[in-house]
């Protein structure tokens, strides 16, 4: 399974070499210019497939190998255009790749031993490649960034998809809600801050174990589990943290430092140009009870104002709210893997199971009674009042409910048409050659007459 996992890391971009018992069994499928195509590049994208729970199919050898011969094609005219893909791009995109393989395999300190080189080393190794995959995407989003569709085009459409093609929308909903959350008081500030410090006296001065307070005292519960160990990389933390983490010494632990979560201490483990392993620890101010029974009468007052028709639901809003986002935007409550209003059931399931409990009985425009609520993502308490804004049934796609659905359905077909032809376009100057076992591939564009 580990290297089921790892073989990701190859193919975060085309790996360029299978092994089968310490022998090399690749061979060149395809050439695109003075640009080749290997078959361990076509294993390697099966492989994501694999990883991503798509099912692997014989078919899909010369749809990858179409859509890997485009690339080349796309990166080729984007060196001609000199379209601009800044290493700050190539950095980012490259740490965010490195993110999700570490969070199969466990730590940097695993992957490394596993491929047998530094972080530092991978990222030079793969730097130019990465680079390329960006200037490929920069490329299509230029081909198509004027592409637009209007509402006849739309409803043309939608009315020459077959029947079958049309597809059901499974139930969604949507929500708005008020949010009050209990004040931080200097007070509840001050005692975050002393405990930390205490924590901080502990371990400096009576040598007590930096991994044992973390599992014990840390508020960041996540690094708490491994003794408040981070591996990290530029970019990756708010600014306070990460500039204290690249002043510190191997072994030295930072003065007490504050961001937006809290109050920090960390010790440096180690450091390799801009990746890092640190352990942390986190005493967030907690409110006390005092402000949690004022949040509480504010919201008991805001839903018997809202149960007699004494206030406007927006009004509400703006009044007894206290949370930015929501706050300026109704209540309404987006979903952060879409950015749609409207949640499907998984998603709601997965981010805020509560909402679901507390609206499964409601009809439209319904409201609950104020309940205790947990942000996940700052994991603060607050008290909320929530409103069913809409319930979507399952149905059958049409241009009445989900006409912004089509649009887009209909928007990707006329890139897709749009890029089709540009390829085409590019193909009578280019120079192609297919390997014998592709050359009966049912391509979607004509290669091989090129």
């Amino acid at each position: 399974m580990i290297k089921l996992v790892l073989f990701v890391l190859v193919v975060f971009v085309s790996s360029t070499t299978l092994f089968s018992q310490n022998e090399v069994i690749d061979k060149i499928i395809a050439q695109v210019g003075d640009n080749i195509i290997l078959l361990s590049d076509i294993e390697s994208q099966k492989m994501q497939a694999v990883q991503a729970g798509v099912e692997v199919t014989s078919m899909m050898d010369c749809s990858i190998l179409e859509q890997l011969m485009s690339e080349e094609l796309y990166i080729n005219q984007a060196k001609l255009d000199s379209l601009i893909i800044t290493d700050e791009q190539v950095d980012a995109e490259m740490e965010n790749r490195l993110r999700v393989i570490q969070s199969k395999i466990g730590s940097r300190e695993k992957l490394e031993e596993f491929y047998g080189k530094t972080i530092t080393q991978i990222k030079d190794e793969f730097r130019v490649v990465i680079k390329d995959k960006l200037l490929a995407q920069e490329m299509l989003r230029t081909i198509t960034e004027n592409v637009t569709v209007t509402p006849k085009e739309v409803h043309t459409y939608f009315n020459s998809l077959n029947s079958d093609s049309i597809p059901f929308i499974n139930m969604k909903l949507s929500f708005q809600q008020i949010v009050n959350y209990p004040q931080i008081t200097k007070d509840d500030k001050l005692i975050a801050f002393k405990k930390i410090a205490a924590i901080r006296v502990d371990i400096v001065t009576n040598e007590k174990s930096f991994e044992t307070q973390a599992r014990i005292q840390s508020d960041d519960y996540g690094s708490a589990q491994l003794g408040g160990k981070i591996s990290g990389s530029r970019g990756m933390m708010v600014s306070q943290f990460e500039s204290t983490v690249y002043k510190l010494k191997v072994g030295e632990v930072s003065e007490i430092i504050e961001t937006e979560f809290g109050y920090h201490i960390i010790k440096l483990i180690s450091r390799k140009g801009d990746d890092y392993v640190c352990l942390h620890i986190l005493k967030r101010p907690e409110f006390n009870n005092k402000a949690l029974d004022l949040s509480s009468n504010l919201m008991d007052s805001c839903y018997l104002l809202l149960k007699q028709n004494k206030i406007t639901w927006d009004e509400a809003v703006v009044r007894f709210s206290n949370e930015a986002i929501t706050k300026q935007n109704h209540g309404i409550i987006s979903n952060p893997y879409t950015g749609d209003q409207s949640w499907s059931m998984d998603d709601l399931n997965e981010i805020d199971q509560q909402i679901y409990l507390l609206t499964d009985a409601m009809e439209k425009g319904d409201i609950s009674s104020p309940n205790l609520y947990m942000d996940i993502y700052e994991r603060k308490q607050g008290i909320r009042i929530v409103r069913l804004m809409e319930r979507y049934p399952q149905h059958k796609a049409n241009l009445v409910d989900d006409y912004a659905l089509i649009k887009v359905a209909a928007e990707n077909d006329k890139k897709q048409k749009v890029i089709d032809n540009w390829l085409k376009a590019k193909m009578g100057n280019a120079f192609f050659r297919i390997d014998d076992d592709y050359i009966n591939c049912n391509f979607r564009l004509n290669w091989i007459a090129n």
